[in-house]
């Protein structure tokens, strides 16, 4: 029974509650039974010493009364004779009292019988009152002999010894008692011990098998599952409240990851939808335009034409392979390996690169705050893609001989990132995920400049807005978190 887990909470309390007040009970019975023995001994050690003391009392009182008759009859000492009555009466008193406190049958035979010999000894006593030969000199010099009082004690002094010690023997017993109690208290406190370690052992036991180590499976299994692991399985172990959440938590686990798979499905499919007619768009027009030119091939005869032709087609295939090698890119996945990196640092190299095209279009870089020092979390490779490809848009915005600004400013827990051309402005408002290319003049681009760019910016956590000023230009601006 003892070792069958429970199978509800309320019982496994209740069986941590009746261990403890098995325990409370064990300890308070010891406790009481000792208190009950202390009890027990103090009060017969009482009463043992009151008889010892009244027994006293009676033999000093019998001795103090032969005292006041032998005064009586010898020195004619009418006060003697009050007091011999008054000792009388207090043995009588004491006697009574004497048998109150005794306990056994023993004890009030003893005592009985020590009042036999008292009374024994007050006829003697009574006789001396009546005894006419007593007023002869000689029997009151006899009487004065303290022989005479003790021979007539000599009953009530034996049996005062018999019954004083019985009162020794019992308070011998007694001793021996409180001896052996002594010599077992520390064993009954030790056994008390081990069996509070042992009780409070087991239900903890009970309380850790049955509900702290499965709460702990679920709190840690729920936090795995939360983290996106749905295949992850709580163990169902535990009282039956701890048990159902276990279970219920796997089952919204399983529904979570049918309903993630269904979602991720549609996502695919609504991401595919808009994906195909971008792809197709970007596949369809290059190859019509090949297809339109080896048409043109079957009435060329001029070399140079032909020549012409076939670097068309070629340049057509190489425009192809870029869109289609960006479109790869873009959509692997990424995994920035972020490090610390000196803003000015970042800006410099995307700026590096774009110098021979700065050069040819004559342009200057109006570098605002450069001398700020800003530190940024940032994988700088991934980053100076993006930069670059944005950058680069920029330049081949910009009219010969104008500028191209670019700086940094913090804002309270964030950096501004901006650069701006003096270019038309975009004819269109980019927007992140959006895959359909905009209107361009470019020759070589691939259209995916920019949605690279902010899904660089996404992974990153940081923000990428464009702000459009048609007839002056465009302004780039990057919003960093600044590091903890």
């Amino acid at each position: 029974m003892w070792l069958k887990r429970p199978k509800s909470l309320s019982s496994l309390l209740l069986l941590h509650e009746f261990a403890f007040l098995l325990l409370v009970t064990i300890a308070g019975g010891i406790g009481g039974l000792s208190a009950y023995f202390w009890h027990q001994n103090s009060t017969e050690s009482i009463r043992l010493n009151e008889m010892m003391s009244v027994t006293e009392q009676i033999r000093s009182a019998l001795f103090r009364q032969i005292q006041a008759a032998i005064r009586v009859r010898v020195l004619e000492d009418a006060q003697s004779l009050d007091v011999y009555a008054e000792y009388s009466r207090r043995i009588d008193r004491q006697f009574n009292h004497l048998r109150q406190a005794s306990a056994t049958g023993a004890e009030g035979e003893s005592i009985q019988g020590l009042q036999q010999a008292y009374r024994e000894i007050q006829r003697d006593m009574n006789k001396i009152f009546t005894d006419p030969y007593t007023s002869d000199f000689r029997v009151r010099m006899k009487i004065l002999d303290p022989r005479f009082a003790e021979a007539m004690v000599g009953t009530f002094e034996e049996r005062y010894e018999t019954f004083r010690g019985r009162i020794i023997e019992k308070h011998q017993v007694l001793d021996e008692n409180l001896k052996q109690w002594t010599r077992k208290a520390p064993y009954i406190i030790a056994i008390i011990i081990i069996m509070a370690i042992i009780l409070i052992g087991f239900a903890r036991n009970i309380l850790t098998q049955g509900f702290l180590k499965p709460m702990s499976a679920v709190t840690s299994g729920a936090s795995i599952i939360s983290g996106g692991r749905l295949d992850h399985q709580i163990p169902e172990n535990g009282v039956e409240e701890i048990s159902e959440l276990a279970g219920a938590i796997n089952h919204m686990a399983r529904e979570l990851e049918s309903s993630r798979d269904a979602l991720i499905q549609s996502e695919k499919q609504a991401a595919l939808g808009a994906l195909v007619p971008v792809v197709a768009h970007n596949i369809r027009n290059p190859l019509a335009s090949i297809r339109a030119t080896a048409q043109v091939l079957e009435d060329v005869e001029d070399q140079e034409e032909l020549h012409e032709c076939r670097q068309a087609i070629l340049d057509t295939i190489d425009r192809l392979e870029r869109w289609v090698t960006a479109l790869v890119s873009y959509l692997h996945p990424l995994k920035p390996n972020k490090r610390r990196v000196q803003v000015t640092d970042l800006l410099a190299s995307p700026l590096n690169l774009l110098k021979p095209r700065l050069d040819e279009k004559q342009m200057t870089i109006d570098r605002v705050d450069w001398n700020e020092e800003v530190v940024v979390e940032v994988d700088p490779d991934l980053m100076e893609q993006a930069l670059y490809g944005l950058m680069a848009n920029a330049v081949d915005a910009s009219p010969r001989g104008s500028r191209l600004t670019v700086g940094f400013h913090t804002d309270l827990d964030h950096v501004i990132i901006s650069f701006r051309d003096e270019g038309g402005g975009l004819p269109f408002q980019p927007e992140a995920d959006n895959l359909e290319p905009g209107p361009s003049t470019k020759r070589f681009g691939t259209g995916l400049g920019i949605p690279i760019a902010f899904k660089i910016c996404q992974t990153h956590g940081w923000g990428l807005t464009f702000e459009i000023n048609k007839g002056e230009g465009t302004e780039v601006l990057i919003t960093a978190p600044l590091p903890a």
